[in-house]
């Protein structure tokens, strides 16, 4: 029988083991277990030690780090080749941690804090690295546009291998930017570029300018250089978002960037395109002409004004999707003209189309999906936002493409239960979003005794779905109590504390969990959910949970979300809840005390993907 130590905090058993041994068991964990058994003992934190400095990989955008975590977990590694940071709590003194001269991947997520200084540090500190994303607010006021133009001009000198560059400045409005992006001299290298926001006529320009590079690099390599013929293909990938979509950009970019593989753009008028200044279907003729696209998107946003693109019709998209047959991922929005005959013409004439996204699409009904014979093999992701006219027949249509993984019918108000009994069907399909649609409890128990091993699950907005219908979708013999690790249940009045304690007894996998404005969910079902690990059985701790509006809510609520409850939590968003108007200094100190803990006083939707930029942190 094996001898088992007492616990002394001495880490005399481990000591014991071989240094080897330990090292292969800690290569296995991941990153927050190795930080968790860090503290227990002085050998335990040699060997946590140890093994960080040796991980190649570092994924940190689940929480926000402080930049004592972030020293803690990325110092003596000289082995980090990948590091991806969600940066709402770093700003520039967090730069000399993680700016190491061997990384060659580099993602910064919500530069919140950050000045223009952190581009010439990247380009000083970082000169072999491959790929930058790097999303941040506008400069401070004390910034000029001219000082960010430069600091970003000097990182892309010092970082001469960039192949992937993707920069995203986040404004409250998105009207054209201060920043001058065509005064940029790109590196050759370059073959995926992410630009936001730019304005028409630089994007323009910058698309000429990409398209003379590549030609005189082109010739140069013809006439017997032969060093420059691996950067003779150009850019490969192009996604813009600016002010507006013209024809003069994509007859650009047709003539420019034939070899365009990904393109992707997306406009935010701030007021109605005049018609003689906007996209119109020899926009799309001329892009038809770049044959080599596997991946296009075009959207007009809503977001500053409800515009679309009024001078496109069925003409221009059949054109379009006639030329640009090897696609494999498209996603339409804004084209408010455009019937089924124009949106079906992707589905017969792409035969490899794997992702097929249509947004704010008025005349897309249920017969663009009559005949799924050419595309049933090929379909993996779905995605119809809110199409007025798309009904369950839909649904039905699209149970027979038997590798459908991801299906999104939100704002599709007519859906009811008939299409979830044909979706239950489905069993590859891991992503489900059903917000508004018109499905009742009966829907769900259908859904409950399916075959599909859904994890991510939206509900928002089916008002008619009550405490009965959780309790068939999850007590039921099917496998989503088994796989569901996403569930959002926002803006539901049917659903209660009855509810929520079905869910913290019944799904072992729950990690994310939405109840925004259930007004009928109150203190006891923070409890039950705080306290989900009393049940029976090994689950997982919930990571994510969502209480905007929650107005059952009281202020006692506080105490049940402080240790030792709810220990794995990393997002909790509190905004409009009578607890927060009267706890915000005790949710101050909460922060302090568990800095893996993002608090969100605002609207923001779990994780803050979108509301980031518009508000600080607790």
């Amino acid at each position: 029988m094996a001898k088992v130590v007492r616990g002394g905090g001495d880490g005399g058993l481990i000591e014991r083991l071989p240094q080897s041994l330990v090292l292969e068991i800690f290569g296995r964990l991941d990153l927050e277990s190795l930080c968790s058994a860090a503290p227990v003992c002085k050998a335990l934190r040699f060997s946590v030690s140890q093994v960080l400095s040796t991980i190649s990989t570092i994924d940190l955008s689940g929480f926000s780090p402080t930049v004592q975590i972030l020293n803690r977990v990325l110092t003596n590694n000289r082995m980090l080749r990948s590091l991806t940071l969600d940066c709402a709590r770093l700003d520039d003194s967090s730069i000399e941690v993680f700016a190491k001269e061997h990384l060659q991947e580099l993602v910064l997520l919500k530069c919140f804090l950050f000045s223009s200084y952190i581009f010439t540090a990247i380009g000083r500190k970082c000169p072999n690295l491959r790929l930058l994303s790097l999303e941040m607010v506008r400069p401070c006021e004390l910034e000029s546009p001219d000082d960010c133009n430069n600091s970003i001009a000097k990182m892309l000198k010092g970082c001469l291998y960039l192949e992937s560059l993707s920069i995203k400045f986040h404004v409250q409005y998105d009207g054209p930017s201060d920043l001058e992006f065509i005064q940029l001299i790109l590196p050759k290298t370059i073959r995926v570029l992410l630009l936001q926001p730019i304005s028409d006529w630089q994007a323009k320009l910058l698309v000429l300018k990409a398209g003379a590079d590549r030609n005189s690099t082109a010739s140069l390599a013809g006439a017997g250089s032969s060093f420059l013929r691996p950067n003779s293909n150009g850019l490969q990938s192009l996604s813009l978002v600016l002010n507006k979509i013209k024809d003069e950009l994509l007859i650009a970019i047709a003539s420019s960037l034939p070899q365009l593989v990904g393109l992707c753009l997306e406009d935010k008028p701030l007021e109605e395109p005049s018609l003689h200044n906007d996209l119109t279907n020899r926009g799309l003729q001329s892009l038809g002409s770049c044959r080599n696209l596997t991946s296009l998107s075009l959207t007009r946003s809503r977001q500053n004004y409800p515009a679309t693109f009024r001078r496109v019709n069925d003409v221009g998209i059949l054109l379009l999707s006639e030329g640009c047959r090897r696609l494999e991922s498209v996603r339409l929005g804004g084209f408010s003209r455009v019937t089924d005959a124009g949106y079906v013409s992707f589905l017969h004439s792409c035969k490899n189309l794997k992702r097929f996204e249509v947004v704010n699409a008025f005349f897309l009904s249920d017969l663009a999906f009559h005949n799924l014979a050419d595309a049933t093999n090929s379909l993996v992701e779905v995605r119809l936002l809110s199409c007025n006219l798309v009904t369950s027949e839909t649904a039905e249509s699209l149970s027979l493409c038997r590798n459908l993984e991801v299906l999104d019918l939100s704002g599709c108000k007519s859906t009811a239960d008939v299409g979830l009994i044909s979706i239950s069907k489905l069993c590859k399909l891991t992503t489900l979003d059903l917000g508004g649609a018109d499905i009742t409890d009966s829907g769900l128990a259908a859904l409950g005794h399916g075959s599909c091993p859904i994890a991510s699950l939206c509900l928002r907005g089916c008002k008619r779905i009550t405490d009965r219908g959780i309790a068939l979708l999850l007590y039921q013999d099917g496998i989503i109590r088994r796989t569901l690790s996403t569930l959002d249940l926002g803006y539901l009045p049917g659903l209660s504390d009855k509810g929520m304690s079905t869910i913290a007894e019944v799904c072992r996998e729950i990690t994310n969990l939405s109840i925004r404005s259930c007004f009928y969910v109150t203190d006891a079902s923070i409890t039950v959910l705080g306290s989900m690990e009393a049940f029976e059985g090994k689950r997982r701790p919930l990571r994510k949970l969502d209480l905007y509006s929650c107005s059952g809510l009281s202020n006692a609520s506080f105490w049940l979300l402080a240790p030792p409850f709810f220990r794995g939590l990393r997002w909790l968003g509190v905004g409009n809840t009578r607890l927060l108007a009267k706890s915000k200094d005790r949710f101050v100190e909460l922060s302090r005390d568990r800095p893996g803990l993002t608090i969100c006083a605002n609207g923001c939707e779990m994780g803050c993907k979108d509301g980031w930029q518009c508000h600080e942190f607790i």
